[in-house]
């Protein structure tokens, strides 16, 4: 045990670095920070998965862990749109999800905020010019934010929702 031990320190860390995520052109914009005002400190989030391979529902998890433990900030899952402040949209939206992203949309409150999460929620990512692919969320439901990033690192999701909870000035 203490060879294998001794082994790993002298070794150190052998996992790859991750790139960066290029960030998006435009930041949080201020007509949609007036609609986060009346959200005051928290925030009600509904995921919405329209046909992605998973990672950003990974990644979209592991804010809830302890490590980055969205709660704390007043970040929250929601169980049903009609108690999101707001919808986060995952994947290129597919046929068989057209219908059931625009009823969730229809479904939550105004006023509310549309995250696309990830490449291919809004550029389709990899799947663009599928034959099951009918385009970004932005095709289908007005998009406030844009996450890019295949996948987005919690941190990065992190810093997003908490700029769109910071009061402005």
């Amino acid at each position: 045990m203490f060879r294998i031990i001794k082994k790993s320190l002298k070794i150190g860390v052998v996992t790859g670095q991750y790139r960066r995520a290029e960030r998006s052109a435009l930041p949080v914009s201020p007509e949609v920070k007036d609609k986060t005002k009346l959200f005051k400190r928290s925030l009600a989030i509904r995921e919405v998965d329209t046909g992605s391979c998973n990672a950003c529902e990974m990644e979209m998890n592991a804010l809830l862990n302890p490590v980055y433990d969205a709660e704390r900030f007043g970040i929250h899952i929601a169980a049903s749109p009609r108690h999101a402040d707001a919808l986060v949209v995952t994947g290129p939206v597919t046929v068989n999800m057209e219908r059931a992203l625009k009823d969730v949309h229809k479904q939550t409150p105004d006023p509310k905020i549309v995250i696309a999460l990830g490449d291919c929620a809004i550029t389709c990512g990899m799947f663009k010019n599928s034959y099951a692919v009918t385009g970004p969320v932005e095709r289908h439901i007005p998009v406030d934010i844009r996450i890019s990033g295949c996948p987005p690192r919690p941190a990065e999701i992190l810093e997003v929702l908490s700029e769109l909870r910071k009061p402005t000035v």
